[in-house]
Order: structure tokens, then sequence, then C-alpha cells
């Protein structure tokens, strides 16, 4: 059904695309080739148009099945390498059973492998006992913010959701993820001259520091909450107290009573100086998925289906969101049935290529048995 260095070599081909969210024609270059392809097997296609400087994205329905409840693959084609990173410190390469690439491994690779699948079922003349359907997202990797009303409105006439991020760990596809909220926070103070009038100064910087330190303390590593204060600024001069600072700051929860109790703590912080305003805006980005008995059932058809191919199939939890957050509080989600390898986000990215044939073929299999 399946021959790895044949898929190798059309994966090669998505990769040279190069696609960082940021840049919305490069991305949409990809998704008329996916397009294309997918037609040419018969399937029906909707565009949906970018917007607010984000790319395109693509819904994909199999030519057979109808409007009732089916299976629904999740794959976003956008990747962090900026435009460059190919020619530069990340070229197409193999080294043994590794291949490098930007975005090879999240997710091209695993989006590829939902394609594949469906084109041997065509090519096999096979059906699955449910509509198949695919959506395919240009803005995944800053957060979604114009495809999860399309992940939510698709989640609407589905059963399952396979998400097609890569593996975790070794190969273990992944039935939890972590909660993610954002927020920035904003800080208004006095400024004065930094040595002849320094007393009357009050300073948003020094305000800041004691925030960052209140907000950090809500880490609690037991119970899998995170909080970090990614990127800060504010001031004018050296010698100037500073009348204004701003932070960005991410929450990581593991279950949605986390998010309950800590979002408010976030929004409404009280100043330590009262001379100094605070504004807080944000909040939960993407909602906890938690592994839900619904979920643990289909991780455990899929683990008998790897024991029939011929490999183990584990399970775990990571820290990191993606587009099966906003559907796993009323569907079943198995996440990280994309290829195996590692490196995502840096400049040894890469896909193992042995992960290839299996990884596929469990895909197909869920294809042709869920109902």
């Amino acid at each position: 059904m399946f021959d790895a260095g044949e898929m190798l070599e059309e994966i090669r081909r998505w990769v040279e695309i190069e696609t960082p969210t940021r840049a919305p024609a490069a991305v949409g270059h990809l998704m008329e080739v996916v397009e294309s392809e997918f037609r040419a097997l018969g399937a029906r296609t909707r565009r949906i148009p970018g917007r607010d400087g984000h790319a395109d994205h693509l819904e994909v329905a199999a030519p057979w099945g109808g409007d009732e409840p089916g299976i629904l693959v999740l794959s976003h084609l956008d990747t962090v390498h900026p435009l460059g990173t190919l020619e530069g410190r990340l070229p197409f390469r193999i080294e043994g059973d590794r291949a490098f690439g930007p975005g090879i491994y999240d997710m091209k690779g695993g989006a590829y492998l939902g394609f594949a699948a469906f084109r041997a079922l065509v090519l096999h003349e096979r059906r699955t006992p449910l509509p198949l359907r695919w959506i395919f997202t240009g803005d995944e990797e800053v957060g979604s913010p114009t495809s999860r009303d399309l992940v939510r409105e698709a989640g609407r006439r589905a059963k399952y959701v396979l998400v097609t991020e890569p593996a975790r760990d070794g190969g273990k596809c992944v039935t939890a993820r972590k909660g993610v909220a954002r927020f920035v926070m904003r800080l208004h103070g006095r400024p004065a001259h930094s040595g002849a009038r320094h007393w009357e100064g009050r300073s948003a910087i020094r305000e800041l520091a004691h925030q960052i330190l209140a907000l950090e303390a809500f880490t609690d590593y037991a119970r899998g909450i995170t909080v970090n204060v990614g990127m800060v600024s504010g001031g004018t001069a050296v010698n100037v107290v500073p009348e204004h600072a701003e932070a960005l700051i991410d929450l990581r929860v593991p279950r949605i009573v986390d998010a309950e109790r800590l979002v408010p703590r976030f929004l409404e912080r009280a100043p330590n100086d009262p001379d100094v305003t605070i504004t807080v805006e944000g909040g939960l980005d993407r909602p906890p998925y938690e592994k839900t008995a619904a979920t643990a059932a289909l991780f455990a058809h899929a683990r008998e289906l790897a024991r029939e191919i011929g490999f183990d199939l584990e399970d775990t939890a990571t820290g990191g969101g993606s587009d099966g957050n906003f559907l796993a509080d009323r569907l079943p989600v198995l996440d990280g049935l994309g290829v195996d390898g590692d490196g995502a986000h840096t400049m040894e990215e890469h896909l193992l290529i042995s992960s290839l044939v299996p990884r596929a073929t469990l895909l197909l299999r869920l294809f042709e048995t869920l109902r």
C-alpha cells in the first residue's frame, strides 16, 4: 500500500514550498498544491479566503459519504520557519533514517500522511464506513486566530477527530494537551527625572517586576500549571523614571477547572503601588484537551490496530496546544498521529523515514474501521 521512498519524495515537495505563517501567499501556494492533489482523486474541496494577514484555509471531503457525522482530520500547513530557512540553516537532507527540513516534522509529514491514506483508498477502490473530511489551516502556529471557528464548525459534523500533529517521545500519540491562555499586561506610572526629581516618579517597570514575581508564583509543576512572562518592554530613557511598561504572558493549564480558577486572577491585578494603574487583556486561547473516556476508547482502538500492523503504540500528554483542543471537550480526539521524529521549531527538525509506512497504515486502518 505504501512505499517509504516515494512518500519521502512527495513530502519533500511539500517541504520545499516554505510556508511561514506570516507569509500568507507562500502558505497559499502549498494550499493550492494540496487542493489540486485531492481534487485529482475526486475529492470535493472548498477554499476559505484568508483574512487579517493570514492565509487561506482548505476544506476537503472524500467523494463518498453523505452529511452524517464522520471522521474529521485536522492538519496545518503553516510553519514557524521564516522564508530562506531551506536555503540557509535547514536544507532538506537525509542522514540515515532521518530526513531534515523546515516543517517536515511539525507538521507537513503528518499532513501528507492523511493525504497518502486517502489516496490509497481511492487507488484500491475502497470506501470507508464513515464520511471522511479534512481541514487544512494556515495559522495554527500563531494560535489559529482565523481558523478556530472553522474547526469548531467542522466538529459539528464529526464523530471522531484525528489530528496529524507529530508523534511524541519515540512514536507516542497524544491524548491530552494543556490549555493555553495569553495575556497582555500594560502598566502606567508617573515619569520623573531620575536624578533631580526621582521621588516624584512612579515606576511602571518596578511595578511590573512585582507583578512578574507574583504571576510566575502560580507555576505548579506537580499540577502541570506553568506561567511564563515571555516578553517585557518599557521606559523611554535610562535617566527617566519609566511611565509605561508592558508584558506578554503565557499560562498553561491541564484542566478546565484550573483555567476557571486562574484566568480571573490574571485579568484582575491589583497594583502594589496605588499610583500605578494596571490593565490586562486576554484570556483562554485554547481550552484544555483532557483525556475523556471517549478519547481513551479511541486510543485503545488505535493501539489494537497498531499491534496488527506490527508496532506498539503508547499515548502521552503534552504541554503544547493544537487545533484538537477546540473539540476535545465534546468529541473523541486522537492527536499526534503524524510522523515520528524530533526537533520541532528548531534547525534540527527531522522525521524518521522508518515511521512513514507504519504511521500511514495506522491512519488508513483508522479510516477503514471507525464506525
